[in-house]
C-alpha cells in the first residue's frame, strides 16, 4: 500500500489579466523564441513554481538597474514577453532553472499585490493579423542577411540556416534574428518594444548589416595576420639560407658578430667554472635561436649582464694608515671616536686582506656626516664607492631582482651597484636601512639578511641571474637614524657606530673649514668676494639653527653667500663683508632664543631633555591648580608612558605634603593641570619623570626651579631615580639651549664617556639618587630643609 502524499499548498488564483512576473537582470526574451532560465530571488522562484504548476503564462520583464534585488514598478521596463514555463528544474534551495517559450508581448498596467510572487495585471500586444507587402519585402531580405551571417559564423550549425528558412512569418522571423543578435539588453528591449513589424524589421535589419560588417572585416584582418605570418616564416627560412651561404663563403652577419662579440666577452669576465659553463650553455642556446623570436632579447640582456659584472679577484690594493688618519681629518671635524673605529677597521683590513670585513651601521641625527664618513673610507681604501637609497623600498624583488622571464625584469639593487661601481671590492653604503618597509610583496629587510650575513654572502644569489655572485669582498656600511626602527636580526648583523649631535663649537668649525668655502664655490664667489666673520658665524649657529646636524646651518650661509652674489652681480660692492650685526637684515629676525630664564621665571615650570630622532631637545613641564575636585588634567599629546610618569609624580608630592606644609586635604578641592607645550608633537617615555615632579614640587612649595637647570630621569613611587636613554644627545641639547647644570640619575654616569669633551667641560652635572637630591638642586635647600624626602 503506498504512503499517503502530504498536503501540497494550495496555489493562489489570479484573475483574469493578472499574472505572475519575473524580473530578469540579463534576459529579454522575445515571443516565439526559446531560451533557458535561472532564478535565485524567492519572489521569482515562487512565480516559476506557480506558472508550472497552474500551466499560467508567466511574465518575463527586464530590470532597468540589475542591482536591484527587490525592483518596484519603476524599476521594471513596461513591455515584457508572456511565456510558457516548458519545464522546470530545481537545481537547489537557492537557485531554479526553467525552460521558457516566449508566447506574445504584453505591456504592464499596473503591479498587483497580495502575492507570495510579484504580480501585474497586464494587457497583452497581439500580433497584426495582415502582413503588409512591405513587411513581407523586408522579411525576405532578413531571411538572406540571416543566412549569410550565419556563414561568416565559424561553428554555426546548419540546422539553424534551416530553421530560419521555414519561418513564414515576417514578425517571428525579426524576432528570432533579434534574440540571436549579439546586441545590448537596452538594444533588444528598445526592439520589443517596437510593437509594428514595418518598424521593427527596418532595425533588426541595420543591426545585422552592422554585425555582418564588423565579421568581415575580423575575417580580412584574420586573413591578412595569417599572411603576414607566412610571410614572416618565409623571410625566416631565406635568412637561415642566407646564414648557410654566408657560412661556406666565410663571411659572417650581425647576428654573428654579436655571438663571437659575447663569447670573447664571457672569455674576459673572469667568472667563476661553473657560472662561466651556464653562460656559454645560454650563449649556445642564444646562437640557435632566432633572433625575431620574443626570447632572444632577453636572453641576450641576460648574458650582457653576466659579462658586465666584476666576477674576477680584486686586486690587492695597500693601504696607507697614516693617509686614511689624514683623509678622515681632512673630510670630518670631531668625531674622534668614530675616526679611531675606522682607523682599526682599516688595519685589521691590511694584516688580513682575506678576512671577512665586518658590517658598520651609523647611527645618528639627520645631516651629522653618516654617508661622507662612508666616502671617505673608500677613498682611504682606494676603493670605488656606491650609495643605495633604502628608503621607501618596500618590494623583495628590489633587493634580490626578478626571475628574467618576466618581461622587463632586471637584477636586485644590489647587482646593479656592483656594475656600476666595476670592482667586486667597492665600499657599498646602504642609506637609511631603517625606512625599509614591508608589504605585501615581502619584507625587503628580510632580503638583506643574506647580503649583511659575512658568513652567507659569498654565495648570494640574485633571481635575475639565477647563479651565485661573492658579495665577502664588498665593505657594506649602513646608515639609520633610528636603531630601534631596524629589525633585529639585521641588527644582530651589524656593527652600530652611534654619532652623537655636534656640539656648538664643533659647528663653528665644521662651518669655517667646509661649509663656507663650499658655498661660496657653489654660488660662484671667490674667497675675496665675501667673508663671514667668526662672529656672523657663531650667531648663525646660536640663533638661526638648532639641529643636531649641519645641513641647515649650511642653508643659511647659502642665503647668505646668495645676497652677497647679488651686490657682486649687478655691480654695487666688489666684496661683501658679513658680520654678526647684518644678519638680521640678511636672515631676518633669530629664530631661536634661550628661553629657559623666561620659561622658568615662575613656579610649577621645570626643564627637562627630551631624546628625538633629530637629535636631543629641552622639554618644558608646565603645572598649575585650579579649584576642583582632586583631578590630574594632562595635556600636550601625551604617550600612555609619560601619562603614567605625571600620575606617579602627583602620587609622589602628595606622599610629601607634610614635607611642603600642605594640608593632608589639601589635594581634595583643587585640580593640577600639567601641560607640555608644543601640543602638535607627540611625546612619550619614562624619562620625564623627575622633571614632572620638580614641577609640581615647585607649584606646591611656591618656589620658582632654577633656569640654567634641565633634568631628566625616571622616578619610582618611592622617590628613587631610575636611568633612562639618550644621555649623549640630552647633555648637547641641554648645552644648545644655555643651560649649566644638568641633573642625571647616578646609573647613568657611566654614559657620560661618550659626550664630547668640551661639553663636559662646559657643564656641571649632579647625579642623583632620589627625588631629594633633585629638590635640593632645582629648588635650593631651603625647600628641603626638614622636609623629611630621604629614603628608609
Amino acid at each position: 500500500m503506498d504512503a499517503p502524499v502530504p498536503d501540497q499548498p494550495a496555489l493562489p488564483d489570479l484573475p483574469e489579466g493578472v499574472i505572475a512576473l519575473v524580473p530578469m537582470r540579463n534576459v529579454v526574451l522575445f515571443p516565439h523564441v526559446l531560451v533557458p532560465i535561472t532564478v535565485g530571488r524567492a519572489k521569482s522562484v515562487a512565480a516559476v513554481q506557480h506558472a508550472h504548476q497552474t500551466g499560467a503564462g508567466l511574465g518575463i520583464v527586464l530590470q532597468r538597474d540589475a542591482a536591484i534585488d527587490d525592483p518596484g514598478r519603476d524599476a521594471l521596463y513596461d513591455v515584457g514577453t508572456i511565456a510558457k514555463v516548458l519545464q522546470h528544474v530545481d537545481a537547489d534551495e537557492q537557485l531554479q532553472h526553467a525552460v521558457c517559450q516566449g508566447v506574445e508581448r504584453f505591456r504592464i498596467e499596473a503591479l498587483v499585490e497580495g502575492y507570495p510572487f510579484l504580480a501585474a495585471r497586464v494587457q497583452p500586444i497581439p500580433e497584426p493579423a495582415v502582413i503588409s507587402t512591405q513587411a513581407e519585402a523586408l522579411g525576405l531580405q532578413l531571411r538572406d542577411r540571416a543566412v549569410e551571417i550565419l556563414a561568416l559564423l565559424p561553428g554555426a550549425p546548419a540546422e539553424l540556416a534551416h530553421t530560419l528558412q521555414s519561418v513564414r512569418s515576417p514578425s517571428h522571423l525579426a524576432d528570432i534574428v533579434a534574440s540571436l543578435l549579439d546586441a545590448e539588453l537596452v538594444e533588444k528591449q528598445m526592439l520589443l518594444e517596437t510593437e509594428s513589424p514595418e518598424d521593427r524589421l527596418p532595425k533588426v535589419l541595420q543591426m545585422l548589416e552592422h554585425r555582418i560588417e564588423v565579421l568581415r572585416l575580423s575575417q580580412e584582418i584574420g586573413e591578412r595576420t595569417k599572411e603576414q605570418i607566412d610571410l614572416h616564416q618565409r623571410k625566416y627560412l631565406l635568412r637561415e639560407q642566407l646564414k648557410a651561404i654566408q657560412k661556406e663563403l666565410g663571411e659572417s652577419g650581425d647576428d654573428d658578430e654579436d655571438i663571437v662579440r659575447l663569447e670573447e666577452l664571457i672569455a674576459k669576465a673572469g667568472m667563476p667554472d661553473d657560472v662561466q659553463a651556464q653562460a656559454r650553455k645560454e650563449l649556445g642556446r642564444l646562437q640557435r635561436m632566432p633572433d625575431a623570436s620574443g626570447e632572444y632579447s632577453m636572453l641576450r640582456t641576460y648574458l650582457e649582464w653576466m659579462t658586465e659584472l666584476p666576477w674576477a679577484a680584486p686586486p690587492a690594493n695597500p693601504i696607507d694608515l697614516g693617509e686614511a688618519r689624514r683623509i678622515l681629518e681632512a673630510d670630518h671635524y670631531g668625531l674622534d671616536r668614530i675616526k679611531q673605529r675606522i682607523v682599526e677597521f682599516l688595519a685589521v683590513q691590511k694584516l688580513n686582506p682575506q678576512g671577512r670585513a665586518p658590517i658598520l651601521c651609523f647611527v645618528g641625527p639627520p645631516g651629522v656626516g653618516k654617508t661622507s664618513l662612508g666616502q671617505s673610507i673608500a677613498r682611504a681604501l682606494g676603493r670605488p664607492f656606491v650609495r643605495m637609497s633604502l628608503g621607501g623600498v618596500h618590494d623583495e624583488a628590489e633587493i634580490r631582482g626578478h626571475r628574467r622571464t618576466y618581461i622587463g625584469a632586471m637584477p636586485g639593487i644590489i647587482v646593479q651597484s656592483l656594475r656600476k661601481a666595476g670592482a667586486r671590492h667597492c665600499v657599498m653604503m646602504l642609506d637609511e636601512v631603517d625606512k625599509l618597509s614591508p608589504s605585501a610583496q615581502g619584507d625587503p629587510s628580510a632580503a638583506l639578511l643574506e647580503v649583511l650575513d659575512p658568513e652567507q654572502n659569498a654565495t648570494f644569489r640574485d633571481n635575475y641571474l639565477g647563479l651565485p655572485f661573492d658579495l665577502s669582498r664588498v665593505v657594506f656600511i649602513a646608515t639609520a637614524n633610528v636603531i630601534d626602527q631596524v629589525p633585529a636580526p639585521m641588527r644582530d648583523r651589524m656593527e652600530v657606530i652611534d654619532l652623537p649631535g655636534y656640539t656648538q663649537e664643533e659647528k663653528l668649525q665644521i662651518a669655517q673649514r667646509y661649509l663656507v668655502q663650499r658655498q661660496r664655490e657653489a654660488n660662484g664667489l671667490r674667497g675675496d668676494q665675501c667673508e663671514l666673520t667668526p662672529a656672523a658665524l657663531q650667531a648663525i649657529v646660536a640663533d638661526y639653527t638648532r639641529e643636531a646636524g649641519v645641513r641647515q646651518l649650511e642653508r643659511e650661509i647659502g642665503r647668505v653667500m646668495r645676497h652677497a652674489a647679488v651686490q657682486i652681480a649687478d655691480g654695487s660692492t666688489p666684496q661683501v663683508r658679513v658680520d654678526a650685526a647684518d644678519l638680521d637684515a640678511l636672515l631676518g629676525a633669530t629664530k631661536f632664543e634661550h628661553e629657559t630664564a623666561l620659561r622658568s621665571s615662575v613656579p610649577g615650570v621645570a626643564t627637562g631633555l627630551a631624546w628625538t630622532p633629530a637629535g636631543g631637545d629641552i622639554l618644558f613641564i608646565e603645572a598649575t591648580r585650579v579649584a576642583g575636585s582632586g583631578r590630574l588634567i594632562l595635556t600636550g599629546q601625551l604617550g600612555d608612558v609619560m601619562k603614567e610618569s605625571a600620575q606617579a609624580a602627583l602620587t609622589l608630592v602628595k606622599s610629601c605634603a607634610t614635607a611642603l606644609h600642605l594640608s593632608a586635604n589639601a589635594f581634595d578641592d583643587i585640580d593640577v593641570h600639567v601641560h607640555v607645550p608644543a601640543g602638535a608633537i607627540p611625546k612619550d617615555g619614562p624619562s620625564a619623570g623627575v622633571a614632572m615632579f620638580i614641577a609640581l614640587a615647585s607649584l606646591f612649595a611656591n618656589r620658582v626651579v632654577r633656569h640654567d637647570v634641565a633634568m631628566t630621569g625616571e622616578i619610582s613611587l618611592r622617590g628613587l631615580v631610575l636611568p633612562v636613554g639618550g644621555v649623549k644627545e640630552k647633555v648637547l641639547a641641554a648645552q644648545r639651549a644655555g643651560v649649566h647644570t644638568v641633573l642625571l640619575p647616578q646609573r647613568n654616569e657611566k654614559d657620560l664617556r661618550d659626550v664630547p669633551e668640551a661639553s663636559r667641560q662646559n657643564l656641571t652635572f649632579v647625579w642623583l639618587n632620589n627625588v631629594d637630591d633633585a629638590i635640593r638642586v632645582a629648588l635650593g635647600d631651603a625647600a628641603t630643609r626638614g622636609a623629611g624626602f630621604e629614603l628608609v
